[in-house]
């Protein structure tokens, strides 16, 4: 195992990490940037280096300061977090070419994974799902006509380096082709710095799906189940749980085996989601599609922490270290039933408008089988300078119902509060003890039906 990991992020994934680092003995590094001076993260790691000011083009994506800070300070290995650098294959290669193990897939796998539709035509080789579409980045709006009229509208267009929802165009009718296919391509040149999109069907109404996988260097990999992650403002996520209300458990096989079968087809190595679309017609006898891979811890992995009891982090940090798995898939049991809440802050009447500001009064829940991953605490201020998740509420229960009731207590439980700041939590409270979602299964478009916003 290492004796010293630098962390390239920052709040609650710094935090979560360092947490975890505790338990196995390693000492960290944290790297911040000026408005995080005072984080929580910062004071908790046991060395800290300033990498620059907030802008994160300036600190947390500077990649001479954080490899600087690294090798100062003596860090055998960088742990990325999500966000930021954690799938930039070219940080990979300057950690590796600096002498310091980067936590995470090798950076060939992560380019052919990241490149979303490389990473579909390596998974239709493994014999995966996929909806119609390309496979290869489609470079003329005339070519991108021709597809779209032989997979048949709506389609979706997508940023080949895209990822957490952003980089997406559904295109419902054929007029309006091409101001998407331009719109998009420049967005994604803006963004990811990399112009390329492809196209694939649009399916309206489905279910988002998830499987968390873990493979090591000795042939080892193992999945940990499926999240449901439907409940999507914008394609971005808002609630999470683990198991995926009704799925038989046929369908969890092969959901899990797809996953697997597809992690390995690409050589896949540390900790890893395959994502899937699943159809919700009954007709269609569960259908369902392979949609991408993400090549870094997920922000919704406690969920599958809970019903497996598994540490996702000391797993990616044994994986890099050069240890094989500590869990076989046999091993592996779902107990229980997991609910997360992304706790932004944004005013989800003004279009989630984020609402960065201080934080007065801030008094998070507890109580039985209530974690909160958060890095912030009475009188934090939410930086505008990054995402607006306050934090994460995690609640467990034996069954899918309790968990749901212990949510809406915890969420009873939450103060957040100070000038301009709204969150997200009245309208979690509003999703769960909606009759549909307490049905479960909820489809994509859950959201956009149901509230107006």
């Amino acid at each position: 195992m290492f004796d010293k990991v630098l962390i390239a992020n920052r709040g609650e994934i710094a935090l979560r990490i360092i947490r975890t680092c505790r338990d196995l003995g390693v000492r960290t590094v944290a790297v911040y940037s000026t408005p995080d001076a005072d984080a929580r993260f910062v004071h908790a790691a046991d060395e800290a280096v300033h990498i620059g000011p907030g802008a994160p083009t300036r600190s947390y994506l500077n990649i001479p300061n954080i490899i600087g800070a690294a090798l100062r300070t003596g860090a055998q290995a960088v742990h990325p977090g999500y966000g930021f650098l954690s799938e930039d294959p070219y940080f990979a290669e300057i950690c590796a070419d600096a002498g310091i193990t980067f936590v995470g897939p090798p950076p060939d796998v992560m380019e052919n994974v990241g490149d979303k539709a490389t990473a579909r035509r390596l998974m239709t080789a493994a014999g995966l799902p996929l909806l119609p579409g390309t496979t290869e980045p489609v470079d003329s709006v005339e070519a991108a006509d021709e597809i779209a009229r032989d997979i048949g509208y709506p389609v979706i267009i997508k940023a080949a380096a895209g990822g957490g929802g952003r980089g997406i165009t559904v295109v419902r009718r054929p007029e309006d082709l091409k101001e998407a296919y331009v719109t998009t391509r420049a967005g994604a040149q803006a963004v990811f710095k990399n112009s390329a999109v492809y196209l694939e069907r649009y399916l309206p109404v489905t279910r988002h799906i998830e499987i968390q996988v873990l493979c090591d260097d000795f042939g080892g990999a193992v999945h940990l189940g499926e999240r449901d992650c439907s409940v999507q403002r914008r394609h971005q996520k808002l609630v999470e749980e683990s198991p995926a209300p009704g799925l038989p458990p046929k369908l969890r096989e092969q959901l899990g085996a797809a996953a697997v079968a597809g992690a390995r087809a690409v050589g896949y190595r540390g900790a890893g989601t395959v994502e899937f679309l699943l159809e919700t017609d009954p007709a269609a006898d569960h259908a369902f599609w392979f949609m991408e891979m993400n090549a870094r811890i997920q922000v919704e992995h406690p969920v599958t922490e809970l019903v497996t009891g598994v540490d996702l982090i000391a797993e990616q940090l044994r994986i890099a270290a050069g240890r094989p798995l500590t869990v076989r898939q046999e091993d592996i049991e779902i107990r229980g039933h997991a609910v997360e809440c992304r706790i932004n802050a944004e005013d989800p009447g003004r279009g989630f408008a984020p609402t960065p500001g201080l934080l007065e009064n801030y008094r998070a829940p507890g109580g039985p089988w209530v974690r909160v991953d958060t890095d912030y605490a009475p009188g934090s201020r939410v930086s505008p300078y990054y995402d607006s998740m306050i934090g994460k509420l995690i609640v467990w229960g034996p069954d899918r119902a309790t968990a749901l009731d212990r949510t809406l207590r915890a969420l009873e439980e939450f103060e957040v509060s100070g000038p301009g700041v709204r969150t997200t939590i009245p309208l979690h409270q509003e999703i769960l003890r909606h009759p549909e979602f307490r049905r479960g299964g909820v489809p994509t478009d859950f959201l956009p039906r149901h509230f107006s916003l």
